[in-house]
């Protein structure tokens, strides 16, 4: 038997009579919106705040705020390929040809693969990724699944501000997008760790790590539940040979890049003024709004006797 099976994610979530009227007291709220975020507050999109404010309407309401007006001023939607190219090189991140079985993406993160010590490229370059994926959700799909790969992983990968600014990004303006995070092959001093934080998280949350050793079939098995194994890359046990092509992605992500662009031709753009619901004092407060707004060196923030290579791991 499977000590550790996937529960998690599969069955959309249908909101109560009770749920709907708390997702009706969020767009209250927040107030009339500009046409541009109007497609972020939708039921699904306020739903998913609440759950991960365990539906608390006005905490609820002040991260959807929040994210809006970070949307506002970093406009995730509107980052092209070319200008996160040079971070998405190595292959660190990026969204696998192979789908799981429900059809939703595959982000492959390879902590190793690190090649920037620039907090604010790999920022940007996480959150167009997380766009991308988001764009190829199919229809009634709101989570992905990350396969996160510690092969070549150390010490030495480990960026604490990197991780934080990841952290806070995820968390802040991403609630509820994580179906699963497969941690495969992560090597032994990285379980303290996570018996140290695991107590912190809520249930929900823990429940959506796993842990996956390539010579463990009990923990294969959640991938083989999961994913299409022969489609799926050769790295993690899959059919796949070919590999992460830095050409062959670039393509798909022009592509992707251009259908999310022409759709918003059409759609005026909005400024923090637009926002009713932003008091003076969150006006005068705005360039502050968004993570990563100052690119602070490496040297800062590593531990003593860590090197100065960095990575993250969301």
């Amino acid at each position: 038997m499977n000590p550790n099976p996937v529960t998690n994610g599969f069955v959309k979530h249908v909101p109560t009579e009770e749920e709907k009227a708390k997702i009706e007291e969020v767009r209250k709220l927040l107030g009339p919106l500009p046409e541009k975020l109007s497609s972020f507050c939708s039921d699904d999109a306020v739903s998913r705040y609440l759950r991960a404010r365990n539906w608390h309407v006005k905490k609820a309401a002040k991260m959807l705020k929040e994210t809006l007006k970070w949307r506002v001023q970093y406009k995730p939607e509107e980052i092209c390929w070319e200008e996160i190219a040079d971070e998405a090189a190595t292959g660190k991140i990026y969204r696998s040809s192979c789908v799981d079985k429900h059809g939703r993406p595959v982000l492959i993160i390879r902590p190793s693969c690190e090649n920037s010590k620039s907090v604010k490229g790999q920022i940007r370059h996480l959150v167009y990724c997380m766009e991308n994926a988001i764009q190829n959700l199919p229809p009634e799909e709101e989570q992905m699944v990350w396969m996160i790969d510690f092969h070549g992983y150390s010490l030495a990968n480990v960026s604490l501000r990197a991780t934080k600014e990841t952290a806070h990004v995820l968390q802040e303006h991403y609630p509820e997008r994580l179906s699963l995070a497969i941690l495969y092959n992560p090597p032994k001093f990285f379980e303290p760790f996570w018996k140290v934080a695991r107590p912190f998280l809520e249930p929900k949350t823990r429940n959506k790590v796993k842990f996956v050793y390539s010579d463990d079939p009990n923990t294969k098995q959640i991938m083989e539940e999961i994913l299409a194994m022969d489609k799926m890359e050769s790295a993690f046990g899959g059919g796949d040979e070919s590999g992460f092509n830095i050409n062959k992605h670039s393509e798909r992500m022009k592509e992707d890049d251009k259908k999310r662009l022409a759709a918003l031709e059409d759609i005026a753009s909005t400024s923090l003024e637009s926002l009713s619901f932003l008091s003076v004092s969150d006006r005068a407060t705005s360039d502050s709004v968004h993570p990563g707004s100052e690119d602070i060196s490496e040297d800062e923030h590593q531990p003593r006797g860590m090197s100065q290579r960095n990575g993250s791991i969301p």
